[in-house]
């Protein structure tokens, strides 16, 4: 396999030497170039054909949103965001992963030579799953994933959705949570990212989508018309609480690598809701969420896996389709009109806790 070619964009010359120096120990990486700003970049792109960029937020002359924009428009490639991360740096990187970033790196506040140092492997890590990505032209106004005109009504708290996703899994879920009707069934929703960034993320879901978005909380009841996504940190289960479903927080140990686990998530339903739920596996790299999703399966849930050709990275939907525990793949767009429909079948067949 060809080494991946990286080219970094940081108006630091200090960060763009200590980049370089990390990222070309590693063999299966060249870095081709190093850009002070995103007009040197745009240069370095049409010369240099690298396979993936790193790209800081906070530059002169152009801000780094400002280029992602132009770079997914005009010649979409694997970008991996590399930016301090303050609470408003959370919004913008989230905005950059709504806008078809692969990934995030927090770049550390103080102690940079030593912080950097210390992320080599998850940023090596996460430049050589970018490079494999599949990357797409940023939509324009009109959604990726039409929004489902309201039908039969979910007044009850019988019907669950759970949905895990990771890397490519914030566009995914935006796209897949404004899908839904202000009167769809409850949703609970495992995504891999850091504390500081759930929050914001729930919020930014919450203004464009017409169910309630929330950050879960632990003990809160869980209700039809409403997501909740898992805490940075926490996992999230869902639990029972009388005829009531409830969200339940824990900071144990990582599970399949990760805290929050999509499986974590998955086999709590699996206990509470059996056959009265759906799972759905979203785009990721990895297999956190396959064992979990056969788990639900087996105690009569219906399940669903993102296909390969809508994936940003075909990881955990491959994960969990090699061991049995997807239904029905489908691409992104179709998933959760045939999550819907599921759910309407489970009232018309009278399926109860």
């Amino acid at each position: 396999m060809d080494p991946v070619k990286v080219l970094i964009v940081d108006d630091s010359s200090f960060v763009r030497q200590v980049l370089t120096e990390m990222l070309s120990r590693d063999p299966s990486i060249i870095v081709v170039g190093a850009a002070p700003n995103p007009l040197v970049a745009r240069e370095m792109i049409k010369a240099l054909n690298p396979d993936v960029l790193t790209l800081d937020i906070e530059m002169p002359r152009m801000d780094g949103l400002q280029f992602l924009d132009k770079i997914m428009s005009l010649r979409p490639m694997p970008v991996v965001m590399i930016s301090s991360l303050t609470q408003k740096g959370a919004d913008t990187a989230l905005r950059a992963l709504e806008m078809g970033a692969v990934d995030y790196v927090a770049k550390p506040t103080i102690g940079l030579a030593d912080g950097l140092a210390a992320l080599a492997e998850e940023i090596i890590g996460k430049i050589k799953i970018a490079a494999s990505a599949r990357v797409r032209p940023l939509q324009g106004a009109k959604p990726a994933v039409p929004r489902i005109s309201s039908g039969p009504s979910f007044n009850s708290s019988e019907k669950i959705i759970a949905v895990g996703a990771s890397t490519g899994g914030v566009e995914a879920l935006q796209q897949f949570l404004t899908a839904f009707p202000a009167d769809a069934p409850a949703i609970l929703v495992t995504q891999h990212m850091p504390a500081a960034f759930t929050e914001s993320f729930a919020k930014r879901l919450d203004k464009c989508c017409l169910i309630g978005v929330c950050q879960a909380e632990d003990g809160e009841r869980v209700l039809p018309g409403h997501a909740y996504i898992a805490p940075g940190g926490y996992h999230l289960e869902l639990a029972r609480n009388g005829a009531n479903y409830t969200c339940r927080l824990n900071d144990q140990a990582l599970v399949s690598g990760h805290r929050p686990s999509v499986d974590v998530l998955f086999r709590s339903v699996a206990r509470a809701a059996g056959a009265n739920a759906v799972g759905i596996i979203l785009t990721g790299m990895g297999k956190d969420g396959a064992a979990g999703l056969l788990e639900m399966r087996r105690a009569g849930a219906s399940t669903i896996g993102q296909d390969e050709a809508s994936c940003v990275v075909y990881g955990m939907p491959k994960a969990a389709a090699d061991c049995g525990a997807v239904q029905t793949e489908l691409p992104l767009a179709r998933i959760p009109g045939h999550a819907l429909d599921l759910c309407q079948s489970m009232s018309a067949r009278g399926v109860r806790v």
